[in-house]
């Protein structure tokens, strides 16, 4: 009788993928890219290993929340001190950093650990149309 062996993709080619968020919606972009950055869009994926593909998202400006979301929808951070508590609603952060919501979003959907480090770090994101990644020759997917 045999022992059964488990295949580890940790070796896998990792590609560059282009994304346009125009007129995308917010939580549905994020959770596409998400999947793409753990790899979980692939046939070898594995949970403990680095399998996901870099991605590049251009128009980050343009991307839309449904409702009133808009008006709504606060960020939050702590400083470490006592009352450090800061607030910024989406349309102030938008206008300071439009970059950084989608940051956001994605982020908070990656795991919390050393392997969620080093899949942010394959994020790309660009407020508008030009990136600094065309050498890498990225394939265009549609999310």
């Amino acid at each position: 009788m045999s022992m059964k062996t488990t295949k580890f993709f940790n070796n896998e080619a990792r590609e560059w993928v282009l994304i346009d968020a125009k007129d995308k919606v917010l939580g549905r972009l994020s959770t596409r890219i998400a999947k793409i950055l753990q790899g979980k869009d692939k046939p070898t994926y594995t949970p403990n290993a680095l399998v996901g593909d870099k991605v590049i998202v251009i128009n980050a400006d343009r991307v839309r929340l449904t409702g009133r979301k808009v008006n709504q929808k606060i960020y939050d951070k702590y400083t470490g001190y006592p009352g450090g508590r800061r607030e910024i609603t989406y349309k102030e952060l938008r206008e300071k950093n439009p970059t950084k919501v989608l940051y956001e979003s994605v982020s908070g959907m990656l795991p919390k650990n050393w392997l969620g480090k080093q899949m942010k770090k394959s994020l790309k994101i660009y407020a508008g149309e030009q990136h600094d990644h065309i050498a890498q020759n990225p394939t265009v997917k549609e999310v």
